[in-house]
This record gives structure tokens, sequence and C-alpha cells, in this order.
């Protein structure tokens, strides 16, 4: 339950948590930093009001992330600590990261070197994957979704977009963001649900690589045309060397369904430091890295 505690102070409480400054302001209510009153750790807390979320009609929407959320326990993932309720109001106490939005240090570093820009990719791989074998596709990736803690290191966030998977069901609904949804989500096709996940990331490698985005444009329609006029992504790289484009001409923004094979072998298969144990060793080699690449342990 909220409350406000100390004779001439504002500070308003939540469980054990003291409620602090407003860290962002969103369409269905505000992120605020919080501090655990006996421990001193720093959480986000989201505050969202019972009744906009109703008349916004997205209650499913705040269900779905916190059902998978509390599923998931990854280095790669925004950890999801508690749920606290209110007659008028749901507080999601969260892990909170300070590093910002992936899409704001893109803007501010432009195109990156490629060990970098590898590490990022490898992170947003695990993550993505983690999901994925626990039946649940993100369906809303983009840089802005993808949070970083003060070691830079990828947290995957909002997962409102997020699906469970069933085997034998398919998904018809268009939802995320245009730039990077895949040709057979905007083209109103059946889909799966992991395989848009991947064009998502392949689209984030380019934006990693490059500073730009492979589709852009403001009239909806010609954004649209481009995704699914299916050229080759070859082109967009030639400023970089051969391993990232090679990588990304085999795996994440191929035509479906070639896209997946080629992406469970990038995410699960090589150990980096021997030489090349399948044929797609090559092609995953860049992805995987060296040591410094592994999924950060916390």
């Amino acid at each position: 339950m909220a409350d406000k505690s100390g004779s001439g102070s504002a500070q308003v409480k939540i469980g054990h948590y003291i409620l602090g400054d407003t860290l962002g302001v969103g369409t269905f209510g505000k992120v605020k930093i919080a501090t655990h009153q006996m421990t001193g750790h720093k959480v986000a807390v989201k505050i969202l009001n019972r009744q906009k979320i109703k008349n916004l009609d997205v209650v499913g929407k705040i269900r779905r992330e916190i059902q998978n959320l509390k599923l998931f326990r990854h280095p790669h993932i925004i950890k999801l600590y508690q749920v606290i309720s209110t007659p008028t109001d749901i507080f999601m106490v969260m892990e909170h990261v300070a590093g910002g939005e992936l899409f704001d240090y893109i803007v501010k570093h432009g195109r990156l070197k490629e060990p970098e820009a590898r590490r990022f990719f490898q992170q947003i791989i695990s993550g993505v994957d983690y999901c994925h074998r626990h039946m649940v596709v993100h369906r809303d990736l983009k840089p802005e979704n993808l949070l970083l803690d003060s070691s830079n290191n990828v947290k995957i966030a909002d997962f409102g977009l997020s699906n469970m998977m069933t085997d034998g069901e398919f998904l018809r609904t268009s939802c995320g963001s245009p730039n990077y949804a895949a040709p057979e989500v905007i083209s109103g096709k059946l889909y799966a649900g992991p395989e848009v996940d991947i064009w998502s990331c392949g689209v984030i490698l380019y934006a990693l690589l490059c500073g730009t985005l492979p589709f852009d444009d403001e009239h909806v329609p010609t954004l649209f045309r481009k995704i699914k006029s299916s050229k080759e992504y070859q082109d967009f790289f030639s400023a970089g060397s051969p391993p990232p484009e090679s990588f990304m001409a085999s795996s994440p923004m191929r035509p479906h369904p070639e896209r997946m094979p080629e992406m469970k072998n990038t995410s699960h298969t090589l150990d980096p430091t021997t030489e090349n144990k399948t044929v797609h060793a090559k092609k995953a080699k860049w992805h995987l890295g060296m040591e410094s690449c592994k999924p950060v342990a916390h």
C-alpha cells in the first residue's frame, strides 16, 4: 500500500520502497526510481493507473508483460522483482538500469566499431534465444526497447506485445514498430513468432554497424514496399569487413523460412576458440566472438 511518511516530507512509500524522482513518463503511467528502505537497493517502479489502462484498452498488454517477465531470469532481460497492487494503481518493481536506451547510444555514437557491435548483438541474441526457448516471442524488438546498464550490458525490456507460442498455432497480428517489422508481418501473412524477432535483430544489427536504418521512409506505404522488396542486403555493408557482411547475408534478414535454421546454428552451436566445427561456424564466428562476448553473469 502506498503511503506518505515523515512529518514534514512528501516521501511516498510503496511496500518497502521509498519512491524518488520520475525517470520517465509514458502513455500508461510513469516510471520512478525507488530505494529499498532497509537495503538501499535502487529499483525502477513502473506506476500504472488502473483506470487509464482500462480506458486505453491495454489491460491485456500489461498482463502479458507481467506474466512473461515473471518467467524470466536472464542477465540480458530486465528483471521484474515484485508487483504491488492498490485499488487505483499497479506498481511494477523492476531492475533499475542507468545507461539509458540503446537507441540513444547509437544516436550519440553513430556507427559502432565491429567489436562493440558484436558484443551488443551477442547479448541481444542470447536474451532473444532465451525467450524463444521459453516459448515467448517479443514482437517489438528495437533499440528503444533495449536498455543499457552502467557497464553497457543490454537488458531487453517492454514485453507488452509479446506472445506465448503454442505448437501448431500461427499468428497474424501486425504489431511492433514498422521499421523493424518482418515482411510477413506487414503483409498480413501467418507467422509462428520467432522468425519475426530474428528479422528485427537483423535490422538492429544493421543499425549498430551503420548508424542508420536499412528501411526508412516517412510515407508508411513506401516503407512497407521497401521492406517487402526482398533486395539483397550485402550492399549495405560495403564499408564493413567480410565477417559481418557474410553473417548478415546468411542469417537475420533472409526471407522466411530460411531465416530460422541459420540463426539456430548461430545462437547455439559453437566454441569460437575452436576452428570451424561445422559449415555454419564461419558464418557464426563473427557473431559469437571471443570470451568477452559471452553473457554477463550477475
